[in-house]
């Protein structure tokens, strides 16, 4: 199991857009692709500006290979993507 943590920095005055647009495209396009177990969306209260998406996959591979080199990865990024202020960092866990 792993675990990747998607730390974004969007827009300021965007916030509430893009937990709406982050929860749609998790639940319409990353709850489909192979491997995707589970997700948690987390706000910052002392960054406002800050969201942590964290996504269980079965393998590293179920992300980084089969969605990230998917149409639904584009699909994905068009839905996000308007609201971020800078790139997000993504990294992966072993789960323990």
């Amino acid at each position: 199991m792993i675990l990747e943590i998607a730390d974004f920095t969007v827009r300021p005055g965007t916030q509430s857009e893009f937990a709406a647009a982050a929860q749609r495209g998790v639940q319409t396009i990353i709850s489909k692709a192979a491997g995707f177990r589970r997700h948690e969306l987390q706000h910052c209260i002392e960054t406002p500006e800050r969201f942590v998406l964290l996504i269980e996959w079965e393998t590293l591979e179920n992300h980084t290979v089969d969605f990230r080199g998917s149409a639904a990865f584009v699909q994905w990024r068009e839905i996000v993507g308007p609201y971020f202020a800078k790139p997000p960092v993504v990294e992966h866990f072993n789960r323990m």
